[in-house]
Formats: structure tokens, C-alpha cells, sequence
């Protein structure tokens, strides 16, 4: 049995574990990097970056049916070929596949395949595993390292009354990867995950239909934005019971016979396909956390501000210590805890703040985009704060106009008192591309008073932001 010594080995190369790698390199530790599927881990295999590319598939889809809108004809019609569009997204997937390999040599990181397991004392064994294409890699080996950072991610959550068989009932994953469409197909939960695969399959043609429990869409975002999300998926032909919970589905049939309990009582629905999208759970199983003695509960291993386990050079980061479970979260989380060793170990003169979670940017991809930061409006009035709220919507906005989507406002909430910037909420064409602003701002305590100060380019969606604040303090000029 080979064996090699490092100062720092992550096991996972998602976005939290490949950047955490390629930063503890860059600070001078020996790196090593243990993947048991493939490089760029769920994000960018069965996450992120495909789904981006079939929801694009499904916004092109869209915008074809509306080319008379844009002054555009077109003989005969455009309709989507689902496995052609699956295609595309696992060649999306696969190019950023070889592309954190390309890192990972550039930055002269050991990259070891294989299953990984926690002995104790920095030492991790490593055995062969199965990939999702079905390939077998890594060897029977043994490595050591001072620090071992768990980046392991998650996997779908699964409810006893949705047994997920990847066929009938599915996930997230299934729904990426299968080349067949659905004729009709029931999502069960309305994230992100949720209205974001409706809107693919929707567009591509299958019947779609949200349950949710709670009584609105995307239920952890700003009431406002919930309401005109609803709005549009209603206009574009989506279905939505809200306030309403799966009991049990009968998959024994051709099709899936759903009972769903609602305010009104029990119906029961009949469809080719159910989506089981209610979140996911950390991947903490069959590491040798028990073994090692690292606590964990319900699916999350328990760390600090810094992200140290309670064992002595293990830690963890990411979708596996738990929520928010976003990509860009589990890579700041890795890059504060390896600064914060190389702090300690003298090789980082600047001493990292802790991650502030009040500022994390919220993204959802269907469209209408969602974008969020901050506190909602509701939630800076439990939590004390006096507010002014400002609003602008996209219906008096020149570029909205010019691009041909209206759909959507900007929200943002300051506190009376100081001018602090609580938080900011958008729907609308290119959300996600917007709320960085919001973010720097928030990071540098902008006040409201800097953000009119500051000079927005016209015409842009981002002028939206600048009205809304203004909107706040009863200087709004285009509504």
C-alpha cells in the first residue's frame, strides 16, 4: 500500500473543496484533493452548471414563441428536442469537468479518485469507487495529512411518502440526466430546485404541477417576491398547489397516482412522473466520522465559526455542515477556514472575518431570475428594526422595455434610523447578475444616502436598484 504525507487533504472537489484546494496551495501547503466521482463534484456535474444550461435551453424555447414580439417571423415552429437539450448540458458539464482538472495541475494539487474514510490522527484511506458514468477509479491506498478539510456536499433528501426510485419518482439528479420527457409531471416543493426544474420541463412540453406545503412559492424569499413569481407561472401555464402536502403516490401502475392533502381535503392525481425537489441532506455517511469521533446530527457535522470539527486538524465546510446550501457559500466557508489555519501557522498575515451568513446572495434561475440578500421586510420587523422600504418596478424601466421582459421590480428595505442597508430582493430578467451590488454595498455598510450618490449607467436593469433606493426615501424620478 502507497502512502503519502500533505499539510492539507479535502476530501471532495465540489466548489467549496476544488477552491479550498487550489487556496491552501496558493498559501504554500502541500495539497492533495481526494474525489470519488468526478472532478467539480455535484455543482458542476449534476448541479449548477448543467441545470443553467437546460434552463437557457428552456429560455430560448420560450422566447421563440414570442419572436412576433421582437418584430421577428419564422416559418414553421420551433420545437425542443429534450435529448438534444440534455446533450448540450452534459457538454456544458463536462468542458468545466476538464476545466478544474486543468486547476488542479496548474496549481499543483494532487488529485486522488477513490473513496475516502476518516482513520484517525490525519490519516484517510482511500479505495476504488464507481463514478456516475459507471467508470471504476482511485486505487487502495493510505494518505495523511496536519489539516483534513470535509467538503463531501449532499445529496437529495428523501420523504417516506416519496420513495425516490429514479424512474417515477425522482430527483434532481434523474431529472438533469434523463433524455426522455414526461408527458405530465408533479414537483414536489417549490425552492429553488422545485420552480426551476418546472420551468425546464414546462417549456420543453410536459404538463407541470407544483405542490408546496407552505401557502406560496419560493417561501424563504421576500413575501412580495413570492406573490409575483406565482403570477407569472400562472401565466405561463403552470399549475400550483400551495398550502397542500404529498400523502402517499401508487407507482404500481403505468403512471404515478398522487394523493394530495389540501385546505379543501384529499385529491388524488394522475401523472407520468413525480419530482421529489424538498431539499437535501449533508453526505456524512461511510467517512468514519463515528469512528473518528467527529459529532454530527441530522445529516450537518457541527463546526465552529471557522469551521474546526470537535476533533483536532479535521474540518468541515459546505453543503455538508448544513444550511444555506449554495455553492458559492461552500467556497467562501473553505477559503476563510484555510486562511484562518495559515493565520495561525504564520504563512497569512491577514486574519479572516468569519463568514457573515446575513449577506449571503440568494440566486434562483427560472425565470423570472429571483435574487435576494438581507433581511425580508417581515423579518427586519420581528427583528426590531424601524424600516423604510423602497420598490421599483421593471414596467418603468427603459432597458426591461428594450429587452422585451417587464416582469419583476426591485425591493430594497433600509433601517429608519441609520440608514442601514437590511436587505434587497429582485425578480426580473438577469436578477442573479444584479444582487452583487447589494452584496458590496451591505459589506462596506453602505447607507442609502452613497448608493443615490453613486452614478448608474443608463439605460440598465441596474438603474432599478438606484430608483428603488431612491423609491425608499421618496426621491424615485421614472415611476
Amino acid at each position: 500500500m502507497a502512502s503519502a504525507t500533505y499539510d492539507v487533504v479535502v476530501i471532495g472537489s465540489g466548489p467549496g473543496g476544488y477552491e479550498t484546494a487550489i487556496r491552501a496551495s496558493q498559501l504554500g501547503f502541500k495539497t492533495a484533493i481526494i474525489e470519488k466521482n468526478k472532478l467539480g463534484g455535484v455543482c458542476l456535474n449534476i448541479g449548477c452548471i448543467p441545470t443553467k444550461a437546460l434552463l437557457k435551453s428552456a429560455e430560448v424555447t420560450a422566447i421563440t414563441r414570442h419572436l412576433s414580439d421582437y418584430g421577428l417571423s419564422l416559418d414553421g415552429s420551433v420545437e425542443p428536442d429534450f435529448a438534444a437539450v440534455v446533450k448540450r448540458s452534459r457538454g456544458v458539464a463536462d468542458k468545466m469537468n476538464k476545466g478544474v482538472a486543468f486547476l488542479m495541475k496548474k496549481n499543483k494539487i494532487d488529485v486522488l479518485m477513490g473513496k475516502a474514510t476518516l482513520k484517525g490522527g490525519g490519516a484517510i484511506a482511500i479505495e476504488p469507487s464507481e463514478t456516475m458514468d459507471g467508470d471504476t477509479v482511485g486505487e487502495n491506498t493510505e494518505v495523511s495529512a496536519k489539516h483534513v478539510i470535509i467538503a463531501t456536499g449532499a445529496r437529495a433528501r428523501e420523504l417516506p411518502s416519496l420513495p425516490i426510485d429514479g424512474k417515477k419518482i425522482i430527483a434532481y439528479k434523474e431529472a438533469m440526466l434523463q433524455t426522455e420527457r414526461p408527458g405530465s409531471m408533479l414537483v414536489v416543493g417549490a425552492g429553488a430546485i422545485g420552480v426551476e426544474f418546472a420551468y425546464v420541463y414546462h417549456h420543453m412540453g410536459t404538463d407541470v404541477t407544483i405542490v408546496e406545503l407552505l401557502d406560496r412559492l419560493v417561501p424563504v424569499e421576500d413575501a412580495d417576491v413570492s406573490k409575483e413569481l406565482g403570477r407569472a407561472y400562472k401565466k405561463m401555464g403552470v399549475k400550483l398547489m400551495t398550502a397542500a402536502s404529498v400523502e402517499s403516490v401508487d407507482t404500481s401502475g403505468d403512471t404515478c397516482v398522487v394523493t394530495i392533502k389540501t385546505a379543501k381535503g384529499t385529491e388524488t392525481m394522475e401523472v407520468d412522473q413525480v419530482l421529489s425537489a424538498v431539499g437535501v441532506v449533508g453526505n456524512v455517511e461511510n467517512l468514519g466520522l463515528d469512528e473518528v469521533g467527529i459529532a454530527h446530527e441530522r445529516g450537518a457535522i457541527a463546526v465552529d465559526e471557522y469551521f474546526r470539527t470537535n476533533v483536532a486538524g479535521h474540518y468541515a465546510i459546505g453543503d455538508v455542515v448544513g444550511a444555506p446550501w449554495l455553492a458559492h457559500v461552500a467556497s467562501h466557508e473553505g477559503i476563510v477556514c484555510i486562511e484562518k489555519i495559515a493565520h495561525e501557522e504564520g504563512k497569512y498575515d491577514h486574519a479572516p472575518p468569519p463568514v457573515d451568513y446575513k449577506n449571503v446572495p440568494c440566486c434562483t434561475y427560472c425565470l423570472p431570475q429571483i435574487a435576494s440578500t438581507g433581511y425580508t421586510e417581515a423579518a427586519a420587523k420581528e427583528a426590531g428594526y424601524e424600516v423604510k422600504v423602497g420598490k421599483f418596478p421593471f414596467t418603468a424601466s427603459g432597458k426591461a422595455a428594450a429587452i422585451g421582459d417587464q416582469t419583476g421590480f426591485v425591493k430594497v428595505i433600509f433601517d429608519a434610523k441609520y440608514g442601514e442597508w437590511l436587505g434587497c430582493h429582485i425578480i426580473g430578467h438577469d436578477a442573479t447578475e444584479m444582487i452583487a451590488e447589494a452584496c458590496a454595498a451591505r459589506t462596506l455598510e453602505t447607507t442609502a444616502h452613497e448608493i443615490m450618490e453613486t452614478m448608474h449607467p443608463h439605460p440598465t436593469l441596474s438603474e432599478a436598484v438606484l430608483e428603488a433606493v431612491r423609491d425608499a426615501y421618496g426621491r424615485v424620478m421614472n415611476a
